[in-house]
């Protein structure tokens, strides 16, 4: 298939979410839940539910589930990576179409063992690293230290707290995975942004695109926070349109 534009994937928390990026033309979905939290592993129940929206829409390969089991960092013990283990497997039975994974060491490396057992679960599954590589000691290092593997891509702010802040070191990135991974830009990425990530090298971008929902009636004692996030229509639309704009003003080769 001849690419048309930079892809743009939409991080999503349920199934209405999936329906809106599939509408809107994104690339694919990052499905979790909590991205207060920057995401955890969502329910069985939703991703069953996600994969059948896409396979309605005949839209392989869209459902990538974020597999995190926790909130905080990302050292695991060797209990966590095996329920990440667990959860990779039961994607893969779900049908799910990637998984999105990562770990780091003690000494704030990429977990290249903990990397290893993932991939052996996600079995031909396409794998994403996510950005645990943003809170690596050295990001470059960790992103280049995926380039011999088989992972997709990765997801990164170049190291920084945004996108816009990492500009410099997404190149770099760009540049030290020599077509090898692909490099996804993610982290506060705005539309006014996708042009200048596109000229930087990268080969995708993620958001959230995201607005608060204040309908569901009150939480009440023990409910949380009034509300909840949905996915933006208008926001994912437009975020789609400055790719394949950027994309076509770039003249990028075809993927």
């Amino acid at each position: 298939m001849v690419a048309t534009s930079l892809p743009v994937e939409i991080a999503v928390q349920d199934v209405a979410g999936v329906r809106i990026a599939l509408e809107a033309g994104a690339t694919r979905v990052e499905l979790c839940q909590a991205l207060g939290l920057g995401g955890l592993t969502p329910s069985a129940g939703l991703v069953e539910a996600a994969v059948e929206a896409a396979a309605a829409a005949s839209a392989p390969g869209f459902v990538h589930v974020l597999v995190r089991p926790r909130g905080g960092g990302f050292v695991y013990d060797a209990d966590e990576v095996e329920l990440i283990v667990r959860d990779i497997s039961l994607l893969r039975s779900l049908g799910a179409h990637g998984v999105v994974v990562g770990a780091l060491t003690d000494a704030g490396a990429l977990d290249l063992d903990a990397t290893a057992a993932f991939l052996d679960a996600a079995e031909g599954l396409d794998v994403t690293v996510h950005r645990a590589v943003d809170a690596s000691a050295d990001p470059l290092a960790a992103v280049t230290a995926l380039v011999d593997i088989p992972v997709r891509r990765v997801l990164t702010s170049g190291g920084a707290a945004d996108c816009r802040s990492g500009l410099s070191v997404l190149r770099e990135m760009a540049t030290a995975a020599h077509g090898r991974l692909e490099v996804m830009a993610g982290g506060g990425v705005a539309v006014d942004d996708i042009a200048a990530l596109t000229d930087a090298g990268v080969e995708a971008v993620h958001l959230s695109a995201r607005r608060r929902e204040p309908r569901g009636g009150p939480s009440g004692p023990g409910g949380g926070v009034a509300g909840f996030d949905t996915t933006d229509a208008e926001l994912v639309r437009a975020a789609v349109a400055a790719a394949r704009a950027a994309f076509e003003s770039r003249g990028l080769p075809n993927r």
